[in-house]
C-alpha cells in the first residue's frame, strides 16, 4: 500500500509540475510552489511507535508555561519534544538544557501599517500560515502535535493540514476561545471576531483530541462545538512552593540593586547587619529575620492585556493609601506587578502620576527562575484576570497556591473551581471591594491569628496536586497508548 500510495504521489508531482511549466501564467507556478511541498511531505513515512512530538505555541515560550510544563512532562517520560514558538523572553534553564528537548524558534511576523485592518490581518494569517508550516517541514517525522488555542489562527488549520499529510495526530490544548479575546478589542459583531469564531468552531472539530482547562469549558465544547475534551487544570510545577528566609533574603537583596522598593529605607547603618526592606541577616552567625516593621508585600502578575483591568487595583491601592492617613493601623506596602504585554506603558504612566506615600509600585520583568521565588516570599497575591469567555481559570492564581500565598481574586463565571472564598482567599467585584479586602487581610498581617495566616495554613494543609501527577493521570496514557499503536 505504501508503494502504491508513493507512485500516486509521484504522478500528482509529475502533472502539477507539468501544468506549472507549460502554463503561462503566474499563478500556476504559485499553485505548484504550494502544493510541491506537501506532497512531498505525505511520502514521507511515519514509523509505528514514534516518539517524536511537537509543542507548539504561537506565542512567547517563556510566557507559556502551561506549553513548557507539556514539553518537559513528555521529556521526563523519554519522548524527544520540539518545542516551537516565539523567542522574546528567556525561558527556564530546565528547559533550555533538557537533552530530549529542542527549541525550535518562530519569527514572529509585525503587521505593516498599510490599507485596511482586514487587509493587514489577512496579510498577517496567510504570511504567518506559509511560515509555520515551512517551520513543520524541517521537523523529523511527529506522532503528535500537541498545539496551544488561543492563538488558533491559522495555526489549527495548518497544524490539522500538516498532521494529515504526515499521519500524525493533533491534540489541541483549549486555554480559551481565541474570537473571545479578540472580542475585548473589536467588539462581539465585528467581522474578524465572527470569522474567527466561524474558523474555530470548523477547525477545531478536525482535531483527534482535546484537553480544556475548566470543566466549565469542557462542557461549553460539547454542547456548543461538539467537541470531546478532558479537563487538564492547570497544576504548580514543583519549583512554586514557599520560599525560605535565607533565599528570600539574597532575593530581595539582588532586586534592591535595581528597584528601591526592595532597598532598606531608613539612612543609619547597623554595622555587622546586610538589611533589605523585608529582612536582616546578621552577618556574624548568618541568621536571617524578618524587619520588624516591614512592608507588606503584595503581588499581582499579569500579561498587561484587555482582560485585566488593573485601574482596579490602581484605585484600591488609593483608598488604602486614604484608610493609613484617616489613622488606620496597618503597614505600608510594596505593590510589584510582574509582565510583559501590550498595556504595560499605558499603566507605567498612571502608576507614576500617583502620589503615594505609603505604598510603593514597581513592575519588573522577572527571570523565570525568580519569579516562583518572589510568589514564595509574598504575603499576599492579587488576580485581576476576568477571562474573556468567562471559562478559563488564571495560571498565575494556580501558582500562587503552589507557594501557599492566598489571593484577592476578581469574581468572573468559573472562578470558584478554584478560588473558595474564605478559605484560600476572597473573591471581590470591584475596587471599593478589593480596598476592605486589603484592610481587613493586613491588619495585623504578621500575627499568626490573622485572616492571611489562616488562609496560608489552610493552603498548606491541603493537599495539592502538582502538574507532574496530573498530567501522568490524564495525558500520559492518551500518549503512550497510541504511540504504541
Amino acid at each position: 500500500m505504501a508503494c502504491v500510495r508513493k507512485l500516486i504521489l509521484l504522478a500528482v508531482v509529475l502533472s502539477c509540475g507539468t501544468a506549472a511549466l507549460c502554463g503561462a501564467s503566474f499563478l500556476n507556478y504559485i499553485l505548484f510552489l504550494c502544493v510541491l511541498p506537501a506532497l512531498l511531505l505525505a511520502w514521507t513515512d511515519n514509523p509505528k511507535g514514534n516518539k517524536r512530538i511537537c509543542v507548539l505555541v504561537l506565542g512567547d515560550i517563556g510566557r507559556s508555561p502551561r506549553m513548557t510544563y507539556h514539553a518537559l512532562s513528555l521529556a521526563r517520560h523519554g519522548f524527544f519534544v520540539t518545542l516551537a514558538g516565539f523567542r522574546e523572553s528567556e525561558p527556564h534553564r530546565e528547559l533550555l538544557h533538557h537533552e530530549r528537548i529542542n527549541i525550535q524558534p518562530i519569527s514572529e511576523f509585525r503587521m505593516f501599517k498599510v490599507g485596511p485592518r482586514m487587509f493587514q490581518y489577512f496579510v498577517k494569517v496567510i504570511v504567518q500560515a506559509f511560515q509555520l508550516f515551512y517551520i513543520l517541514l524541517k521537523i523529523d517525522p511527529l506522532s503528535y502535535i500537541i498545539l496551544q488555542n488561543p492563538p488558533g489562527l491559522p495555526s489549527i488549520a495548518v497544524t490539522w493540514l500538516f498532521c494529515v499529510l504526515r499521519r500524525s495526530q493533533l491534540i489541541i490544548d483549549w486555554h480559551n476561545y481565541g474570537y473571545s479575546i479578540m472580542s475585548l478589542t473589536n467588539g462581539p459583531k465585528h467581522p474578524i471576531v465572527r470569522i474567527a469564531k466561524w474558523y474555530e468552531y470548523v477547525f477545531g472539530r478536525l482535531s483527534d483530541y482535546n484537553f480544556c482547562v475548566t470543566n466549565a469549558m469542557k462542557d461549553d465544547l460539547m454542547v456548543n462545538w461538539n467537541i470531546k475534551a478532558a479537563t487538564l487544570y492547570d497544576k504548580p510545577a514543583s519549583i512554586f512552593r514557599e520560599t525560605p528566609i535565607e533565599m528570600q533574603h539574597k532575593l530581595f537583596m539582588n532586586l534592591a540593586k535595581e528597584y528601591p522598593p526592595f532597598r532598606y529605607q531608613s539612612q543609619s547603618k547597623c554595622s555587622g547587619t546586610e538589611k533589605t526592606a523585608f529582612t536582616d541577616l546578621t552577618l556574624e552567625n548568618g541568621a536571617v529575620n524578618y524587619n520588624k516593621e516591614r512592608p507588606a508585600l503584595l503581588i499581582s502578575s499579569t500579561s498587561w492585556t484587555e482582560d485585566e483591568d488593573f485601574s482596579v487595583l490602581l484605585k484600591a491601592l488609593e483608598e488604602y493609601e486614604l484608610y493609613i492617613r484617616n489613622g488606620a493601623k496597618l503597614p505600608s506596602l510594596v505593590c510589584v506587578i510582574t509582565g510583559k504585554g501590550p498595556l504595560k506603558e499605558h499603566y507605567s504612566r498612571l502608576i507614576k502620576e500617583m502620589q503615594f506615600k505609603n505604598i510603593q509600585i514597581c513592575t519588573p520583568w522577572l527571570e523565570a527562575e525568580d519569579y516562583p521565588l518572589l510568589l514564595g516570599s509574598a504575603d499576599l497575591g492579587v488576580c485581576l484576570h476576568k477571562s474573556s469567555s468567562g471559562l478559563d481559570l488564571p495560571m498565575k492564581v494556580v501558582d500562587m497556591f503552589g507557594c501557599c500565598l492566598p489571593v484577592c481574586a476578581i469574581k468572573f463565571k468559573c472562578l470558584h473551581e478554584l478560588v473558595k472564598h474564605e478559605e484560600n482567599g476572597l473573591i471581590f467585584e470591584d475596587a471599593l471591594e478589593l480596598a476592605e479586602q486589603l484592610k481587613d487581610m493586613f491588619t495585623d498581617f504578621t500575627s499568626k491569628s490573622s485572616k492571611l495566616n489562616r488562609f496560608r495554613h489552610n493552603l498548606s494543609e491541603s493537599v495539592q496536586i502538582r502538574w507532574d501527577e496530573s498530567w501522568d493521570q490524564i495525558v500520559l496514557p492518551l500518549i503512550t497508548e497510541n504511540c504504541k499503536t
